[in-house]
């Protein structure tokens, strides 16, 4: 029966291929939109490449402090001191990493300047994250302890100071230092991993930073194994509420949690900065729907499409019907071939959707960006495909395959 089903749309599709024509291209736009967006979700969420370890990194952004009457509040950074003193010593995390948000510096090279991105990290920040290297090497925990004046750039920025990109070697002033190039690493775009330019967190003109509480300071915290993620999370919140302020008087409650890369942007998102719950399922149920609201409309103009298609077919209906064919065969052939023309209109909207994300890529809109069709994207393009072929064909099957015999003989729905 299914062969059937199958040689009868082929023959369907090729009688009108205008229709056709016209039924793949709204099929193809809508999902490319929403293969897009999947993308570059995935991407952000649940990235691969150098943060490959996301199933077992959590990230600690911010410090929420409050007066205790409950009427001033201060969110910041994490200070270096905080990290050190609350974060490092949690026994159930593999390695801690303080680092600095990016910041944007002037870097000489004789009468030319660039303004770049630079981020201070320390040794542990190189071990939790799987950064490429293009040429030379990484800095190691001598070049941290000792203080020395090293960078690390990525593969643009080498480019961009050095004409034939070789930067191993060569020293650029940064501030008012002057750093030796030590690595050279593959372009990233990821929250944690993002900048130009790279040096040991000892390379501070001052030490005054590790004094700190609040500051400019995130961390990262590496489990051993995926299911040590929540009792890290655990610690870190209790660690949270024996926090002691610069001035306990001011702020006598202080809050912080370790989220996934999720958390992260849904507690930014939804400003869900002092609940233990960042609003992540929430987040990701605001965005299903937002999804399927745009395939809504699109999927309603199908389906008056689909009725047309259909009217045109109400004398085979008839025939069929009176030949014995019962309304679920009719219904389940006629959503059949939507499906398959889904399916193919999913096929060419993955291949749509690769040549716009090379575009983006090679357009530089989001710098750095690098984003693949992997497996699971793939998978939810024919998963919306499929469900994007049943909404728009299950309504006009149902109403065709009800049709009098008699009326549909003649035509008459």
């Amino acid at each position: 029966m299914l062969r059937n089903y199958l040689l009868t749309a082929y023959k369907v599709f090729m009688r009108r291929k205008l229709f056709t024509a016209i039924n793949l291209a709204c099929i193809v736009l809508t999902l490319v939109v929403l293969m897009v967006i999947t993308a570059l979700l995935q991407t952000t969420f649940w990235p691969h490449g150098v943060e490959g370890k996301s199933d077992r990194l959590l990230q600690v952004y911010g410090i929420r402090s409050m007066s205790p009457d409950g009427k001033n509040m201060r969110t910041t950074l994490l200070g270096y001191k905080t990290i050190d003193k609350y974060l490092k010593p949690i026994a159930s995390a593999e390695r801690v990493s303080a680092f600095t948000i990016p910041g944007p510096v002037s870097v000489y090279q004789g009468d030319r300047v660039s303004q770049l991105d630079i981020r201070r990290v320390d040794a542990d920040y190189w071990k939790i994250l799987d950064f490429h290297v293009v040429a030379g090497r990484l800095p190691n925990e001598d070049d941290d302890r000792l203080g020395r004046l090293v960078a690390v750039v990525n593969a643009s920025t080498a480019r961009r100071l050095f004409a034939d990109g070789r930067a191993v070697g060569q020293r650029i002033s940064v501030s008012g230092q002057t750093f030796e190039i030590i690595g050279v690493v593959a372009d990233v775009i990821h929250i944690n991993a993002y900048a130009d330019i790279w040096a040991p967190l000892t390379t501070f003109p001052s030490t005054d930073y590790q004094k700190d509480l609040i500051g400019g300071f995130a961390a990262m915290l590496l489990a051993r194994t995926p299911g040590d993620v929540p009792r890290i999370q655990r610690e870190v919140a209790h660690a949270a509420t024996t926090f002691v302020s610069e001035d306990p008087h001011a702020f006598s409650t202080t809050q912080f949690w370790a989220d996934s890369k999720l958390d992260v942007f849904a507690r930014v998102l939804l400003s869900r900065q002092s609940e233990a719950d960042s609003g992540a399922t929430t987040l990701l149920l605001i965005i299903g729907g937002g999804m399927l609201l745009f395939m809504l409309l699109p999927a309603l103009n199908l389906v008056n499409l689909n009725m047309g298609r259909i009217m045109e077919r109400s004398a085979e209906i008839g025939v069929r019907k009176a030949y014995g064919a019962t309304s679920l065969q009719l219904a389940g052939q006629l959503v059949v071939e939507n499906v398959l023309l889904c399916l193919a209109g999913g096929l060419l909207g993955l291949a749509c959707a690769r040549l716009v994300l090379w575009w983006l890529e090679a357009s530089q809109l989001i710098p750095y960006l690098d984003v693949d069709i992997n497996l699971p994207v793939f998978g939810c393009g024919m998963v919306l495909a499929l469900v994007f072929g049943l909404l728009s064909g299950a309504l006009p099957a149902w109403k065709m395959s009800r049709l009098d015999p008699v009326h549909a003989l003649k035509g008459a729905a």
